[in-house]
């Protein structure tokens, strides 16, 4: 028996009235608004002209979830085809229904690329160099991805084998592994955040 471990969420949505408030969701917006606070920030810093960036991420954040979502349903195809699917085939573009994954199902891989990809169109309608943008928002993205990787928190997934180490985090029964797992969520934030101080210091 572990002496001590991280409890995981009871629930992981909340009611405002009819409306769900998912905790995954919040998670991932503000890593969102983070990123492009910071990159903001940067780009002024530069000289660049205020606005650019939130003009970028109208390009790249419908882009980015198009990919998230497109490299989560290629890797994860059996979950949607074939004879013993647990999801629809529709399922794999209702990003937005309860009856498929949901939003759980994105990749952030999918996303960095094809959201890079949204990025370079904005940027040669504006006629920026795509190198300056990608070194004014990297470590933005990486604050980004420190917060917006808690939303596996609120889910219960991603995390490591079992362990009886005080940093164990408790799994609700009938999810995947059922005894305290490591906890990929604080080191994958934390080596995020380390990523940020070293692009912020050289």
């Amino acid at each position: 028996m572990p002496l001590a471990s991280i409890p995981s969420p009871s629930e992981g949505v909340w009611y405002l009235g009819p409306l769900p408030i998912r905790g995954y969701t919040v998670c991932i917006m503000l890593g969102v608004v983070a990123a492009v606070v910071i990159a903001e920030r940067r780009w002024r810093n530069r000289g660049g002209a205020p606005g650019t960036m939130v003009d970028l991420v109208t390009w790249g954040l419908p882009f980015g979830i198009v990919g998230a979502r497109l490299y989560h349903v290629v890797t994860d195809w059996q979950l949607y085809f074939g004879p013993d699917a647990p999801h629809r085939p529709i399922d794999a573009i209702l990003i937005w229904s309860d009856s498929g994954p949901g939003w759980r199902g994105l990749s952030v891989w999918g996303a960095i690329a094809m959201g890079a990809v949204g990025v370079w169109i904005a940027c040669r309608r504006r006629g920026i160099a795509l190198s300056l943008v990608a070194d004014t928002v990297a470590p933005a993205v990486a604050i980004g991805q420190a917060i917006g990787r808690w939303c596996n928190y609120f889910n219960q997934e991603l995390f490591g084998g079992p362990t009886d180490l005080p940093w164990g985090l408790e799994i609700d029964a009938g999810r995947p592994g059922t005894v305290p797992g490591s906890p990929r969520t604080t080191p994958r934030s934390c080596t995020s955040r380390c990523g940020t101080w070293h692009w912020h210091w050289h």
